[in-house]
């Protein structure tokens, strides 16, 4: 499997509006965040995790490959902001997601047009599949396993593929998502900043889950200006703990 890093950014991207930090001005592209989405391939699969605001520029700038299906880890905006620019996918027959009962109900109202019995001609058709935490399910094949995540009080989802793991947006990890994971290979997993977050975790936070989940890479993503250029703080992780960078491949 492959996973290319759509974006790694939080709901603001970096540089954002109007700050003059010194992470916003940095010339180097690797403090340059889109909102965060990531594409995994595996086989002949491939899985579209998130179209936020940004999935536009996003899918060109990876050549816009064919598109599967779309695992939404949760409504906010930045997660979801992108959803009408699948409208190329979803010729001839329509084009599947993936999401909690709640946030399907949530983009019915959001993208009401998407969802409409008889779609006006060039809508995106959207086929909306509910999915519940820790109950597998399948597409083409591919088994993945839907992660409970607390984001402050919403219930949102992470995924398990195979020996990758993909958490965004995580204030607490239940233990039964940390014992899924456990040994995992690939852990990707937010961190914010350096202070506390009421729904977000920090970097010591990840870095604690880390140590607990004890995967042999983690990479770090949804990631906000203030946690400081890539210079300055990579060289302070532990050598199995790496920054997601916009743009980059990983091999599972």
């Amino acid at each position: 499997m492959q996973l290319r890093f759509l974006g790694t950014g939080t709901s603001t991207g970096v540089p954002s509006i109007g700050c003059n930090c010194a992470t916003c001005r940095s010339t180097d592209p690797r403090d340059h965040r889109l909102r965060a989405s990531a594409l995994l391939s595996a086989g002949d699969n491939n899985i579209l995790i998130d179209a936020g605001p940004d999935f536009r520029q996003q899918i060109l700038a990876a050549d816009s490959p064919e598109l599967d299906a779309l695992l939404i880890t949760h409504t906010h905006y930045d997660h979801v902001g992108g959803i009408d620019d699948l409208r190329p996918y979803c010729y001839p027959d329509g084009f599947d997601i993936y999401a909690q009962h709640a946030d399907i109900d949530d983009l019915r109202h959001k993208v009401p047009y998407c969802f409409a019995e008889h779609p006006y001609p060039g809508a995106p058709v959207l086929h909306p599949h509910v999915i519940q935490p820790m109950k597998p399910f399948s597409i083409n094949g591919l088994e993945i396993l839907p992660l409970p995540i607390k984001h402050y009080m919403l219930d949102i989802l992470g995924y398990k593929i195979g020996n990758l793991a993909y958490i965004t947006d995580a204030k607490v990890i239940p233990n039964d998502t940390i014992n899924a994971i456990s040994g995992i290979d690939t852990l990707v997993i937010n961190a914010l900043r350096h202070k506390e977050h009421i729904s977000h975790i920090n970097l010591s936070q990840a870095l604690e889950i880390i140590a607990v989940v004890k995967p042999r890479i983690a990479y770090l993503t949804h990631i906000s200006h203030d946690l400081g250029r890539y210079t300055d703080i990579a060289p302070t992780l532990p050598d199995n703990v790496k920054i997601a960078v916009d743009g980059t491949t990983i091999t599972i």
